[in-house]
């Protein structure tokens, strides 16, 4: 009896001590959280920061022999709004339609990954990686993915998504010490943002997750395969949306029809595609003609 209760006081001072040690590792997660918290109200309107994995690349940039950081943040009204949507079908079609966490996305993921018994697909959305980009590091630990989730939460109730989605595109590693879409389109095609054509888009989304090893530099097979399959959900969109438009406009040349996933602007050049990115229902892919891309299709593509 005597051993019995022995144990059992050892076991409860035992216990109080991992209580308080948890307590103080508590505490001191959350001063740290309190340090890096952002300014939300600058981030929503001021400048686009340089990121902290920007920052890290610059301390390891000499040592390691890689070429020098190039980025040249532009706001999104000179990003080609097919580029936004290409981002946006390979990375997060739901941007949208969630809160910061696509629930859809992670379940589909589990189910992938855990019918091949290995990681093979994420489902961090847009707002996670920003966040990520932004304050944190590559690092997969446990404790910085709670960070990344915390800050996620502050984003969405603090940012349009709109700003969300510009920090993104300005932030986003596109190749070896290349990011954001203005930098990515100079390096690889040497012409400004702006003047991207629909498969020179689909490329740099095709960079996205994995920049340094998937970029039209290096051109492997998982890259292009994966680019191909954004170039085809681009173009069947903007074909759906073009059928769509000349039968809303019974087939008048010169009046403008309003679609439901974009405007399309008659001119005696033709169609020219404006996909409508003020309204979150405008952007998902999981109406009748366009299917969401499925973690199958783009795991084949090189997810």
């Amino acid at each position: 009896m005597s051993r019995r209760k022995g144990f059992f006081a050892r076991f409860h001072r035992s216990l109080r001590w991992i209580l308080r040690v948890v307590l103080i590792l508590v505490i001191a997660d959350l001063v740290y959280l309190t340090m890096i918290w952002p300014d939300w109200k600058t981030l929503a309107q001021g400048d686009i920061p340089r990121s902290s994995f920007m920052q890290l690349y610059t301390e390891r940039q000499v040592e390691r022999g890689w070429p020098k950081l190039r980025w040249q943040p532009v706001p999104q009204s000179k990003i080609p709004r097919h580029l936004i949507r290409a981002v946006l079908l390979a990375e997060d079609s739901r941007f949208y339609a969630h809160s910061g966490f696509d629930l859809i996305a992670i379940r589909e993921a589990l189910d992938y990954n855990l019918g091949r018994g290995e990681m093979l697909i994420g489902a961090s959305t847009i707002s996670q990686q920003t966040v990520k980009n932004l304050y944190l590091s590559p690092s997969r630990d446990p404790l910085r993915k709670w960070h990344e989730v915390a800050l996620t939460f502050g984003l969405e109730q603090n940012l349009r998504k709109s700003r969300i989605l510009e920090l993104y595109l300005n932030v986003a590693e596109f190749g070896r010490g290349i990011y954001g879409v203005q930098a990515a389109s100079q390096a690889y095609y040497g012409i400004d943002v702006g003047m991207l054509s629909l498969a020179q888009a689909a490329e740099l989304a095709a960079c996205l997750p994995s920049p340094v090893k998937n970029n039209p530099e290096v051109r492997t097979e998982r890259f292009q395969r994966r680019s191909q399959r954004i170039l085809d959900l681009l173009t069947r969109e903007l074909s759906a949306t073009v059928n769509e438009a000349s039968f809303t406009d019974g087939g008048s040349a010169g009046r403008e029809a309003v679609s439901e996933r974009g405007l399309i602007h008659r001119t005696n050049a033709g169609a020219v595609f404006r996909p409508r990115l003020t309204a979150g229902p405008a952007l998902s892919v999981t109406d009748h003609s366009v299917p969401p891309v499925q973690p199958a299709e783009l795991a084949a593509s090189g997810q």
